[in-house]
């Protein structure tokens, strides 16, 4: 893909309905997701806020009746166009899910894996790479004397900043995140809300979340979808003190949802 778009919004969605068969699951969303800045969706469960998510690096292409209408710019460049090369772009965008998944490997192996399989052989480079995506996911300290044991032997908050490591280890541009914290501890959540914070001096952040005050803490927009449509979207700030929209207040305000 080549780089297209040079002004500070990322991703560009235009028009964009997603559907599994004849069921409109997201309708015409038009929405603009600006570099290097948090980024959250909001709403009720079943409102399309993750299914819109997967379909920022083409997840939702693993659903056999799943389609699309509309444009999805990434870096001016429409990922959804039939030349796109969705490997690379999941390399580029990459995602960590609500549950904790790592490779039934040893902790290196789970970050070396990417990196292996995008050429990189020698064990010195293989090290480093290693090395500094577990120092970036705030998990090095803990994990270092145990680069070979499984990584499934972690607990749940540091599984799942070895799986943000993976990711980090691909050098993305964007990460998203589908309710990371759900499953941990509220120290557990802090850490990973504390390290989200301090990956988007370098990566732009997309989180589905369903904790408002998550949402408040981190984010720098926030959007509210409720029943597929794109109710609200501005700076999260004004979504939550000052929103525009009826059905935005009654959800923060937790009168529904």
């Amino acid at each position: 893909m080549v780089e297209g778009s040079s002004n500070r919004n990322i991703f560009q969605i235009k028009d964009f309905s997603i559907f599994y068969g004849e069921f409109m699951a997201v309708q015409n969303v038009n929405l603009d997701i600006e570099a290097n800045q948090i980024t959250a969706i909001i709403g009720p469960s079943g409102c399309g806020k993750t299914t819109l998510l997967r379909s920022l690096n083409r997840m939702n292409d693993l659903i056999i009746n799943c389609r699309v209408k509309g444009k999805m710019l990434f870096q001016g460049v429409d990922i959804y166009d039939k030349d796109t090369d969705f490997i690379e772009l999941r390399r580029r965008v990459g995602m960590v899910f609500q549950k904790p998944n790592p490779f039934p490997s040893s902790v290196y192996e789970n970050v070396a894996y990417g990196p292996k399989i995008r050429g990189i052989k020698k064990r010195s480079q293989l090290d480093e790479v290693v090395e500094n995506a577990l120092i970036r996911a705030a998990l090095w300290d803990e994990v270092k004397e145990k680069l070979n044991e499984s990584g499934l032997s972690l607990s749940g908050g540091q599984m799942q900043r070895l799986c943000i490591a993976r990711s980090l280890a691909q050098e993305p541009e964007v990460i998203l995140f589908d309710e990371p914290t759900s499953a941990l501890d509220p120290i557990s959540t802090a850490k990973i809300e504390e390290l989200i914070v301090t990956l988007k001096k370098n990566i732009t952040i997309v989180i589905v979340t369903h904790n408002m005050q998550q949402a408040a803490r981190i984010s720098d927009y926030t959007a509210f979808m409720y029943l597929g449509e794109m109710i609200e979207f501005g700076d999260t700030d004004t979504v939550f003190v000052n929103p525009q929209n009826k059905l935005t207040e009654e959800y923060i305000t937790g009168r529904f949802g």
